[in-house]
């Protein structure tokens, strides 16, 4: 088959639209094109075929008989390659599985567990995105996301995944190992903060009157507060689930028996059509797994 004597690509889809408008102007606007670029098209089409495919009545058109049977066939041609490649598509977006996370969360806690999940599905390409942001999941091909707030996000499916709570951490050898043995010497010690969470509320809990600390460092993200408490820098804060890698790799230490739970928590956000996709739905079953098999670790 010589496909070299195929006519111009682009000649044959602006006559189509021409003929299915029976107007040159309306098939402008449908393919982003001037209306004297889809009338040139058509033209050279015509002198290419040797056939006219419109009468021209001035600035209307007709099309022929032998246009509405080209026209014809060629809608069909065209259908068939967008199946086509729809199919191409919706095969390669099967192997493809977008997450996003906040970060913390994402280095803290899903990522050290995700290659679990990939050893199930070892022809699955799965890409973690990490964003403290709303995300949109179109434009970001994103497929599921986990979220840290209020479970409010309008027309997406937000379940509850689990809630979260703070305790004071410090490095083992922060202040060369002398660690506070009540929450009233936090007052003498360099306290680190995370913006958004503050450490009066712990206060409060402790028993005692502490105004919030109007000096040190202020990290943006939990895992860097961490990594500080981590480097000695001083007295964190803790999200339980941020810190307790650290905890259990002897990297920080929890101080006293005294926590405050978190006002928001941590939802699974996906749009409603989502699960669908076998690969979104063997994630979200996976994911809570997890998270159920962690809370028996608890007990």
């Amino acid at each position: 088959m010589d496909f070299r004597r195929l006519p111009n690509l682009a000649a044959l889809r602006a006559f189509e639209a021409a003929a299915r408008h029976q107007n040159f102007s309306r098939a402008a606007e449908e393919i982003h094109l001037t209306h004297g670029a889809i009338s040139h098209q058509v033209r050279a089409l015509e002198e290419e075929l040797g056939v006219a495919l419109f009468i021209r009545h001035g600035k209307r058109i007709t099309i022929t008989a032998d246009g509405e049977q080209f026209a014809a066939k060629i809608r069909q041609a065209l259908q068939e390659l967008s199946d086509a490649a729809d199919m191409l598509k919706s095969r390669n977006q099967q192997k493809r599985l977008g997450i996003t996370a906040l970060p913390s969360f994402a280095a803290r806690w899903l990522s050290p567990r995700l290659g679990r999940f990939i050893e199930h599905y070892p022809d699955l390409e799965v890409s973690l995105q990490s964003s403290s942001h709303l995300t949109d999941y179109n434009r970001e091909s994103i497929d599921i996301g986990i979220r840290f707030g209020l479970g409010n996000y309008p027309g997406m499916v937000s379940e509850l995944l689990m809630g979260d709570y703070y305790y004071p951490v410090a490095s083992p050898n922060f202040h060369d190992g002398h660690l506070p043995q009540t929450p009233a010497e936090l007052a003498s010690m360099q306290l680190l903060r995370c913006d958004g969470e503050p450490w009066e509320p712990w206060f409060r809990a402790a028993g005692l009157d502490n105004e919030e600390p109007g000096s040190g460092l202020i990290f943006q993200d939990s895992s860097m507060l961490a990594r500080a408490a981590v480097d000695g820098q001083g007295i964190a804060l803790g999200r339980h689930i941020i810190v307790q890698p650290d905890i259990k790799a002897g990297l920080l230490k929890r101080l006293f028996d005294i926590d405050i739970p978190c006002e928001v928590a941590y939802y699974l956000v996906y749009p409603p059509e989502a699960l669908l996709r076998p690969q979104v739905k063997a994630f979200r079953e996976w994911l809570l797994e997890e998270i159920a098999e962690e809370r028996k670790q608890m007990l």
